[in-house]
C-alpha cells in the first residue's frame, strides 16, 4: 500500500457494504440534463455567451519599429508596402493600417509616400478601409499633420495617449499633442483611434479625450501591449492578466467600447486569439510583431500569411470577418469611402 494519508480500513469497510454504487436521482425525468430548460423553472440553464458574431481583423503592413535587420521580409519601400497591402486586400482584409518609411528606412510623415501607397489601392478597392499613423518627429512633419489628415486618404487615425520607453526609444505624446491630433482627425472626418500601450495610457485617454468631451461616441480603442516598455506579457499568465486589466479599465470608462487588440510582441497570435475569445477585435501583421508564435523563433514572411492565419482561427471560433461596410456602421462612420482622388506633389 502506498504511503498516503487515506484511511484505507474505512474505505474498504464501506466498499464491502455498499459496493461502488453512485447515488443518482433524476428529478428532471424524462431528461437527465435538459440543456434548454428545467422541470422546476422556465429558465435557460446554459445561456449563450454575448460574443459578437462578426470580428474585425485589421492588417498592419510595416509600422515604425522593425527594420530589415530584424526581419528581412519587412516591407520598407513604397512598392513593398503597397504590394503587401494589396496581397492582404485580395485575401479579404477589410482594413489596412499604413505607415511609410523614408529612404533610410525610418518612419516618416510624408504625404507623397502615403498617397503613392494608398491612392492606387483606394481607386482599385474603394470599399476597403484605410487608417494610417501620422507621427510627427520634427517641425517639418508637424506642419504637414493637418493637411495630410485632410487628404481623404484615411478613414481613421490613431491618437496615441502615451509616454513610454518603447525598446530603447522614448515615445511621448504631450497632452496638447494628444488633444490637437484628436481634433484634427475628427475635423477631417476620420475616426480617432485611442491607442494605448499600458494602463497609464488608458487614464490619459480618460482625462484628455473622454471626460474633456472632445471625442464623440462610439469610442474606438486600440490596445498595443507586449512590446518592450509596454504592458509586459512575457508568459501566458502575464498575457491573460494584463489584457484583462486593460480591457476592464477601458470598460470602466466606456462600457460599449469597440476594442481592437494588436497581435504584438512575442504574445503575437496567442494574444489575438485570446482577444477573439473575449469577443474583441484584432490587428495583425508585421508592424507589431516578428513572430507568428510566442514559443518559436520563426518569423513572419508575409503579412497576408498572418492575416489568413488569424482569419482561420476566427472561423474556427465561430466568428465571421466583418465587411468594410459593417466596420463603418459599427464605428458610426459614413457608409462610403472618403477618398475623392486628391493628389499630392
Amino acid at each position: 500500500m502506498s504511503k498516503d494519508k487515506v484511511k484505507w480500513d474505512q474505505v474498504k469497510k464501506w466498499v464491502a457494504r455498499d459496493g461502488l454504487k453512485t447515488t443518482w436521482k433524476a428529478y428532471g425525468m424524462p431528461e437527465v440534463l435538459d440543456p434548454f430548460s428545467s422541470s422546476f423553472a422556465d429558465i435557460d440553464p446554459m445561456p449563450k455567451w454575448n460574443i459578437p458574431e462578426k470580428v474585425m481583423i485589421s492588417t498592419t503592413i510595416t509600422g515604425a519599429f522593425f527594420s530589415k535587420r530584424s526581419n528581412p521580409n519587412q516591407p520598407i519601400t513604397v512598392d513593398e508596402i503597397r504590394d503587401s497591402a494589396e496581397e492582404c486586400i485580395k485575401a479579404g482584409a477589410p482594413n489596412i493600417h499604413i505607415h511609410v518609411r523614408d529612404d533610410g528606412g525610418w518612419n516618416a510623415l510624408d504625404p507623397q509616400r502615403f498617397h503613392d501607397v494608398i491612392a492606387p489601392l483606394r481607386n482599385k478597392y474603394p470599399e476597403v478601409m484605410f487608417d494610417g499613423c501620422l507621427v510627427a518627429v520634427n517641425d517639418e512633419e508637424s506642419a504637414l499633420m493637418e493637411s495630410t489628415a485632410n487628404s481623404g486618404l484615411f478613414d481613421a487615425l490613431p491618437v496615441n495617449t502615451t509616454a513610454i520607453c518603447c525598446g530603447d526609444s522614448m515615445f511621448f505624446k504631450a497632452p496638447h499633442v494628444v488633444i490637437e491630433k484628436a481634433r484634427i482627425a475628427q475635423d477631417a472626418g476620420c475616426k480617432p483611434i485611442i491607442s494605448v500601450y499600458d494602463d497609464g495610457d488608458i487614464d490619459n485617454a480618460r482625462r484628455f479625450l473622454v471626460e474633456s468631451g472632445l471625442l464623440k461616441k462610439p469610442y474606438y480603442w486600440l490596445i498595443l501591449p507586449a512590446l518592450p516598455g509596454c504592458s509586459p506579457m512575457h508568459n501566458p499568465r502575464q498575457m491573460v492578466e494584463a489584457l484583462m486589466r486593460m480591457v476592464h479599465a477601458i470598460k470602466d470608462i466606456d462600457e460599449d467600447a469597440f476594442i481592437l487588440v494588436c497581435a504584438a510582441g512575442r504574445a503575437s497570435t496567442y494574444l489575438a486569439t485570446f482577444a477573439m475569445l473575449l469577443g474583441l477585435h484584432v490587428r495583425v501583421g508585421m508592424e507589431d510583431t516578428l513572430w507568428p508564435y510566442p514559443h518559436r523563433d520563426e518569423i513572419i514572411k508575409r503579412n497576408v500569411d498572418h492575416f489568413l492565419q488569424m482569419k482561420q482561427i476566427a472561423n474556427l471560433l465561430g466568428r465571421e470577418l466583418m465587411t468594410p461596410a459593417e466596420y463603418r456602421k459599427t464605428l458610426g462612420m459614413p457608409a462610403k469611402s472618403l477618398y475623392s482622388g486628391k493628389t499630392h506633389g
